[in-house]
């Protein structure tokens, strides 16, 4: 599904003063309007008017990441001048399109374990961004619900099977676990038609707590799906929007940020600056939210130390 986001405005393909970013979003439109969102923003701020001297075209995947391999074909075909996406699935079917036009990572996690670069401080080829561990992301959510649950046992782990970067996450994630005296639970799914499953399957492990991995599809669902934990009495946490919906925890970063900051290499790269010679970049900042509103209605009662670090409560 294509988005003429300047449809009427005049821009002429012809004028090579008009920037051209091809935007290959994974998930839904509407669930990914913040990123998008923060990327004009940050375009904005650098000196950008659409419709002046940039203009956007969207192929939209609606959650079916088979479906990316084309519409990343179809930007490619559209000659746009930078491609930027977020999540492993996206900028893998990029790679695969096209080796020369300048790719722009909003939002990823490890590159190098899913063989998307060789090196952050020299990525080589077209590929360049911003990036986050979801390895290490994975391991201190679980730290987080041994410390908020000190008797936990069973934990299910929420993953997106066509997600590769699950692997490498997973290898991380399993040891941990087994070092807080917890067992895991992985449960994959492919779209949110999936979830009444998940959650089914869930109850009949008597898992008690559920951890959503990072994952576009997913992340873009997460309020739904803490919202669902809350209702049936599982403890939740994952990215920010699992507490902001309804769910127990979020500890993550600021996805949208992330896109925000990926302006100043698309500004770069318009400049003339090679990909390769541009470091990706890895954020740092990890924010912990509680939603003490639902952790007193799931009569969760969390120790002071969990709440004194916590850098917003929903009371």
């Amino acid at each position: 599904m294509a988005f003429a986001l300047l449809a009427g405005s005049g821009v002429s393909r012809s004028q090579s003063r008009v920037a051209r970013i091809g935007f290959l979003v994974p998930t839904t439109r509407e669930g990914y309007a913040s990123r998008i969102d923060g990327v004009r923003a940050g375009l904005r701020e650098l000196g950008y008017v659409e419709g002046k001297n940039v203009a956007f075209e969207y192929r939209v995947a609606d959650d079916r990441y088979e479906r990316l391999s084309a519409l990343a074909a179809e930007l490619v075909a559209a000659k746009a001048d930078v491609l930027v996406t977020g999540g492993t699935p996206a900028a893998l079917a990029l790679k695969r399109a096209t080796s020369t036009i300048p790719i722009v990572l909003g939002a990823i996690s490890d590159p190098i374990a899913t063989g998307l670069v060789p090196s952050l401080a020299r990525p080589g080829g077209n590929i360049t961004g911003m990036m986050f561990f979801v390895q290490e992301l994975g391991v201190k959510r679980l730290e987080m619900l041994r410390q908020a649950l000190p008797h936990l046992k069973r934990v299910a782990v929420l993953m997106n099977v066509d997600n590769i970067s699950m692997a490498p996450i997973e290898r991380e994630m399993r040891p941990a676990a087994k070092q807080l005296g917890l067992e895991m639970q992985r449960l994959d799914v492919r779209s949110p038609q999936d979830f009444d499953a998940a959650f089914g399957a869930m109850a009949a492990a008597k898992a008690e707590a559920l951890l959503v991995v990072e994952d576009a599809m997913l992340n873009v669902n997460a309020g739904r799906l803490g919202a669902t934990a809350t209702s049936r009495r599982l403890v939740s946490i994952g990215a920010p929007e699992v507490a902001l919906g309804g769910g127990t925890l979020a500890y993550g970063v600021d996805q949208v940020a992330m896109f925000r900051r990926s302006a100043v290499f698309i500004d770069k790269i318009l400049k003339g600056a090679k990909p390769a010679d541009l470091p990706i970049e890895r954020t740092s900042k990890f924010d912990l939210t509680i939603n003490l509103r639902t952790a007193k209605a799931l009569g969760l009662k969390l120790p002071q130390t969990v709440l004194l670090r916590a850098d917003r409560v929903i009371e």
